[in-house]
This record gives structure tokens, C-alpha cells and sequence, in this order.
């Protein structure tokens, strides 16, 4: 049972969490995993993550787009190639979608030179599965205002005005209309059990698919 299902939404969404729920639940199936994220999991990405969400300097658009991209090649190449070839299932915080939806359309980056460095970036690996968060923007920036005053400080891209995470939401909607096959809606709105209950009807069904 191997593939690359990916978590995408905005900051805020919830989907951090249901990984780990979901990461959980399908061990206790029997089934060989490996979960990581973007950007940062290898020791390059760590540097590059640090370069890209923190600090109080930004990188201009341009170059965040090429850094994350860099992230991306280093990530597929060392971690997610390698599980996939030993028939893993890759559990993966955030993906190409989250390109698309900050970069390409936020920051305005979109062209069809931008979608050529994005399949270059990929090497050929793109996600079977994408589990999208829907949530009301409103909701969203509440929950990174109380990670805030709960001490948890977000990254650069968290503190962008509304304005840029509405482009970003609008986004997802957007790639979910384009490729509503690959690209699940899960609605975010309820508790943790509540959206986990959806994460695992979708994957439970896809899963099947699969035998």
C-alpha cells in the first residue's frame, strides 16, 4: 500500500492535528507509514524553513517561491522517493497545492514558467490523495490569534494580512473545483473527532479502492 497523500488548507485549518490523528489510526491498521512535512524535514529544509518563516526579514516573492521549491526537490529526493520505494504510504504537511495557493496565486507568481519549476521541483512525484481543510477564514485567524496569546508564536506567513489569506483560501477552493477527485473537501469546522470521522471515511474508501 504505497502513495503520497497530502494535508492542505491555510494556517489555522486544523490540519497539523488530523495528521497526526490520522497517522495514528492507520497504524493501528497495520499499514507502513511515513509522515513528514513541508517545508523542513530534511536537515537542508530545516535551514531553508528558518530562512522562509522566521526572522523578521522576508525573502522577496520571487525568492520565497525558489527557496520553497528547493525545499520541495531536496524532500522528494531524500525522504519521500525512498518510503514510496519501499511501499510506504507518506502522510505529507503540505505539498505542491501549498505552492499554488501562497506563491503562485497570493504572491502572484502564477505562469506558465511557474508550473514548470513546480513539476521540476517534484521529480515526478505527485500526491494520489489530497485531504483539503475547509474552514471560514474568520475561524482560522481566530485559531492563530489564540496560538498567539497561548504563547505559541506563528511564522512569518501567519502574520500576513487578511487580505493574503483570503487569496490563499479562495485558492484551495479554486484547485478543489479543478480536481475534485484528487483533491477531497473536509470540512473543518467541528471538533477534532468530528473532522477525523470525515478524514477516515475518505481514506477508509480510498483505501479500499486500492486492494
Amino acid at each position: 500500500m504505497r502513495g503520497l497523500i497530502t494535508f492542505e488548507g491555510i494556517d489555522g485549518c486544523g490540519k497539523t492535528t488530523q495528521l497526526a490523528h490520522t497517522e495514528a489510526w492507520l497504524r493501528a491498521r497495520g499499514i507502513t507509514l511515513c509522515t513528514t512535512r513541508e517545508p523542513g524535514a530534511t536537515p537542508l529544509g530545516a535551514t531553508l524553513r528558518t530562512l522562509l518563516l522566521e526572522g523578521s526579514k522576508a525573502p522577496v516573492p520571487e525568492a520565497e517561491l525558489l527557496l520553497f521549491l528547493a525545499d520541495r526537490a531536496q524532500h522528494v529526493r531524500q525522504i519521500i522517493q525512498p518510503a514510496l520505494a519501499r511501499g510506504a504510504l507518506v502522510l505529507c504537511d503540505r505539498y505542491s497545492d501549498s505552492t499554488r495557493a501562497y506563491q503562485m496565486a497570493a504572491r502572484r507568481l502564477g505562469g506558465d514558467a511557474m508550473d514548470a519549476l513546480l513539476a521540476f521541483a517534484e521529480c515526478g512525484v505527485r500526491p494520489a490523495l489530497t485531504l483539503w481543510f475547509d474552514v471560514p477564514l474568520e475561524l482560522a485567524i481566530e485559531r492563530m490569534r489564540k496560538r498567539e496569546r497561548a504563547g505559541q508564536h506563528g511564522t512569518r506567513l501567519d502574520r500576513e494580512q487578511r487580505a493574503f489569506h483570503r487569496a490563499v483560501a479562495d485558492a484551495f477552493a479554486r484547485l478543489h473545483a479543478q480536481e475534485p477527485e484528487r483533491i477531497r473537501r473536509i470540512h473543518a469546522v467541528g471538533d477534532v473527532a468530528q473532522v477525523q470521522q470525515q478524514v477516515r471515511a475518505v481514506l477508509g474508501a480510498w483505501l479500499e479502492g486500492k486492494r
